[in-house]
């Protein structure tokens, strides 16, 4: 691999291509880590500085990851979400040929606060199912998850099911005919908290995207209010947009 310094494009941004192109070719497999900056500025003969640019774009465009300590690796390809139809992540992640698990943080009955009362239309103080997950697709942490659901609706939900391993729309609709038809869901990118950087292993400059979604039935009855961060760094969302006249 050779740098053309009398070339208009600036040698971070060659050193870039170079490193995307290994990737996109196999030369680093999904999960491999790539030369450091003091092993790339060496290998280029160029300033840490100009490595440094170059590890960063490649983390910009979603194609590696940092990990405190250890170094850049290799991220798979970002999950492509598009904001057509309801699906829970189970089924978005099958489709994908990922396979979908999660690990429980915490699962009990509580008493919903005031704005999830008023998200799923309950009095204050209600008793509530709260679910709160860590969404893995490939044993790679990919989201965490908060889930609310007045327990009126699903009596004994907590008892009789794992969902480490089962997935909770199918629970709901097999064991309590509740199907999900619609969501209201607002979305908004930001930084992780120190917990969602725990929990989804991410370095502090990695963003998210934070989800808030109230799900309704087939009776327009609010079923379920979530809280979800996304890993930004592994997953984008997609949208088709069409004119209103048209």
């Amino acid at each position: 691999m050779t740098l053309h310094h009398d070339s208009p494009v600036p040698l971070y941004v060659q050193i870039k291509d170079l490193l995307q192109k290994q990737i996109e070719t196999g030369a680093y497999a999904i999960g491999q880590r790539l030369p450091s900056e003091r092993e790339l500025a060496q290998r280029f003969n160029v300033s840490r500085m100009t490595a440094r640019q170059a590890l960063q774009g490649l983390a910009q465009e979603g194609l590696t990851s940092s990990r405190v300590g250890k170094g850049t690796f290799v991220s798979p390809p970002r999950i492509n979400q598009e904001l057509r139809t309801l699906t829970s992540f189970s089924e978005d992640m099958r489709e994908r040929g990922m396979a979908p698990n999660s690990r429980v943080v915490r699962a009990e009955v509580v008493q919903a606060d005031r704005e999830t009362a008023g998200r799923l239309h309950v009095p204050p103080k209600s008793e509530i199912v709260l679910l709160s997950r860590v969404r893995l697709a490939d044993d790679q942490p990919l989201a965490l998850e908060t889930t609310h659901i007045p327990t009126a609706l699903c009596p004994g939900l907590l008892d009789h099911h794992d969902f480490s391993r089962e997935s909770l729309y199918d629970v709901l609709q097999a064991d309590y005919g509740c199907h999900l038809v619609w969501a209201d869901q607002m979305i908004q990118a930001c930084m992780p908290s120190e917990a969602e950087r725990e929990a989804l292993n991410l370095d502090a400059r990695t963003p998210v995207l934070r989800l808030a979604r109230v799900t309704y039935n087939q009776y327009d009855q609010p079923v379920e209010f979530v809280r979800s961060v996304y890993r930004g760094d592994q997953y984008q969302l997609r949208a088709v947009l069409r004119h209103s006249n048209r």
